[in-house]
């Protein structure tokens, strides 16, 4: 299990046009990691961004970037998110048919592994690859959009899945997306949640680096 706490700033709720700042800011409050959202409108409803954009971040920023690929036939496009940066590769348990294979190929170009579900996926799908993941990611919102409501049962998830983490003496983290707050963060934290992705709460707000600042000293 572990110790420590890990904000993960999700840029998707940036303002593009001051990215370069606007990452700085979260820096300054203490963020851990910078975390890409990547969707290709057809896994997904929306439409974000691909690889060039994780390069610019890699080149603005020091910290480990977090890519979460929630797009259709993730294995085609490794390499590249990879090439241009990515530190973490999340790919959905929903979509990859070849798990195994998927999370092996990540390790093999050099990034750390892990796998999302979506609300209504169950925690024993993963099962069969948690002995293979450096990271599993439960989604606490629909995948799509930024700003959704947090889904409360969410947090019984994270539950289940640290008892399956302890029960398999696993140390894999246990990262959440979605609708994560200063009102929800600290039950996260209490359920065996480690990172925790947050967009609107950070970048949504006046001061980026002082609620960077309210939501870390709130998982310390």
């Amino acid at each position: 299990m572990n110790s420590k706490k890990i904000i993960a700033s999700s840029i998707l709720n940036s303002d593009f046009s001051n990215l370069a700042q606007q990452i700085r800011f979260t820096e300054l409050g203490g963020a851990d990691w910078i975390h890409c959202d990547i969707m290709d409108g057809k896994f997904v409803p929306n439409l974000t961004f691909g690889p060039v954009v994780v390069q610019a971040v890699r080149k603005i920023t020091k910290l480990p970037v977090d890519v979460h690929l929630m797009i259709k036939d993730p294995d085609a496009l490794l390499e590249k998110f990879i090439e241009a940066g990515a530190n973490w590769i999340t790919v959905h348990q929903e979509e990859v048919v070849h798990l195994n294979r998927t999370l092996t190929r990540i390790k093999e170009l050099g990034a750390k592994a892990g796998v999302a579900i979506n609300p209504s996926t169950p925690i024993k799908s993963l099962t069969e690859v948690i002995n293979l993941v450096d990271l599993v990611l439960i989604m606490s919102v629909n995948p799509g959009f930024g700003g959704q409501k947090f889904i409360q049962s969410s947090v019984r998830k994270i539950h289940e899945l640290n008892d399956l983490r302890t029960k398999t003496s696993s140390n894999f983290l246990i990262e959440a997306d979605g609708g994560i707050s200063k009102n929800n963060i600290k039950e996260l934290a209490n359920a065996g949640c480690d990172v925790f992705v947050v967009g609107n709460s950070i970048f949504g707000q006046d001061n980026i680096t002082a609620a960077t600042i309210e939501l870390k000293n709130m998982v310390m």
